[in-house]
């Protein structure tokens, strides 16, 4: 493991909430603001010229990450908000997203980098479409922990009844969800009950309070530590006398641990080498993982060009020109088949038409439509992708990295699609590595 992993005492860990229309997602993060201590003094004082501007007789905590004019005046939230949170603990950077219908696209972009996702629900509705629409997206985005945060228990005066029935519900849908560690927490997060301190209102329940809980999480083993992944973004050639001859590849880590000495494959050529160094600004490093962005040396003048992989020899990723994916559609133009767009997986570029339309998922039943023809905005189903150039790529559910890609559309420019690439039903044969003589 990682020295990184073990010697470092605070770890980051992103999470997301989601949930319907007034369960109190952007009130619950702002009690966590609040009563962790984690806003600076002119965010206090706004807080309170805005209760005295609205006449309120307590301060809305949700004002904190409903940025947008539109968002104040509705009461609901309509971008994605991010907020930085941090104890002696954690640091947390915290993506507040949208819970109604119209902005789903809005949340798939605050979960995809999510650790956990904390789905709100109010203890008066219970689990209802939003509910189930979210947790059935944050486990096909791959979200490997799911807290399910039962808000509002003060209007149901603090029921452990109501409680047990929502658990209940959720769990029943959720079997078929492919997240496995999912916890349920009850809360008011209007007055502050089970979120940054334990609350003595419900003394039937024996779990932690919410920020308690994340900061226990364990999260080291979430990404992929065995399979070696180096997306070329940049080849560093500096042209200065001191280092004249210097050829550095610059990216961001996806997996796996790289080190000096390494055997290391270049794809898709499929030419060896060695890891010469590696680079952190102006300091060599004796290793580097994810998600450090660091510049790698190679022993031997390589031909690399941004888009190639480096990868480990003996953990090939998939080598294909005809790709399966689970799509998110994120634009009012519905998907063509046969359509024509631009694919890009990382920093890997390439045209693309999709082939086929396997299915459309219903999100709230998880049933699939056979007969559908098209996505349309918001909608989630399975294509058939034809590149014109093959892409190296690991299943999302192995490696969330390199298993992601995004569709453009040549014509206008516009991202239409989040897609998580599945295993091949055929895995194509290993990739043949060849032998680079020096």
């Amino acid at each position: 493991m990682s020295t990184w992993l073990t010697d470092h005492k605070v770890e980051l860990l992103r999470f997301s909430t989601c949930g319907s229309v007034d369960d109190g997602k952007s009130t619950l993060i702002g009690r966590l603001l609040y009563d962790s201590k984690s806003l600076f003094q002119d965010q206090l004082d706004a807080l309170e010229k805005t209760r005295e501007f609205l006449g309120d007789q307590t301060v809305n905590l949700a004002n904190l990450t409903d940025g947008l004019r539109e968002e104040r005046e509705q009461g609901i939230t309509i971008d994605v908000a991010y907020r930085f949170v941090a104890t002696p603990r954690r640091k947390f950077i915290v993506a507040d997203t949208p819970g109604h219908v119209q902005y789903t696209r809005n949340m798939v972009t605050g979960m995809s980098t999510a650790n956990l996702a904390v789905i709100l629900i109010d203890a008066r509705h219970g689990v209802i479409e939003q509910t189930r629409r979210h947790a059935y997206i944050a486990s096909l985005l791959g979200t490997p922990h799911i807290v399910v945060c039962v808000n509002k228990m003060d209007l149901v005066d603090y029921s452990q009844d109501v409680f047990e029935a929502i658990r209940e519900d959720f769990d029943n849908f959720a079997t078929r969800l492919q997240t496995q560690d999912i916890r349920f927490i009850p809360m008011s997060a209007l007055n502050g009950d089970n979120v940054v301190d334990k609350s003595d209102k419900m003394p039937w329940y024996d779990g932690p309070a919410l920020l308690s809980f994340m900061e226990k999480l364990h999260i080291a083993n979430d990404g992929n530590l065995n399979d070696q992944r180096f997306p070329v973004q940049w080849v560093v050639r500096p042209q200065t006398e001191e280092h004249h001859d210097f050829r550095g590849y610059a990216g961001q880590v996806a997996g796996g641990v790289f080190r000096p000495g390494d055997d290391i494959v270049v794809l898709p050529s499929g030419v060896r080498s060695k890891v010469a160094s590696i680079h952190l600004h102006d300091q060599e490093l004796d290793e580097a993982f994810a998600p450090q962005s660091v510049t790698i040396q190679l022993q031997d003048d390589v031909d690399i060009s941004r888009g190639d992989l480096l990868v480990g020899p003996d953990s090939a990723p998939y080598v294909s020109g005809e790709v399966t994916a689970m799509v998110c559609w994120l634009h009012e133009k519905p998907l063509r088949v046969g359509g024509r767009y631009r694919l890009m997986q990382n920093s890997n570029e390439t045209r693309a038409i999709v082939r086929e339309l396997e299915y459309c998922v219903n999100v709230n039943t998880l049933q699939e439509d056979d007969d559908s023809d098209s996505l349309r905005l918001n909608e989630v189903g399975r294509l058939v992708i034809k590149t014109q150039k093959p892409l190296c790529y690991d299943e999302y559910r192995r490696n969330r990295v390199t298993g992601s890609f995004i569709l453009i559309d040549e014509s206008t420019n516009a991202t239409v699609a989040a897609g998580m690439l599945l295993r091949p039903p055929i895995p194509p044969p290993p990739v043949e590595f060849a032998d680079y003589a020096i």
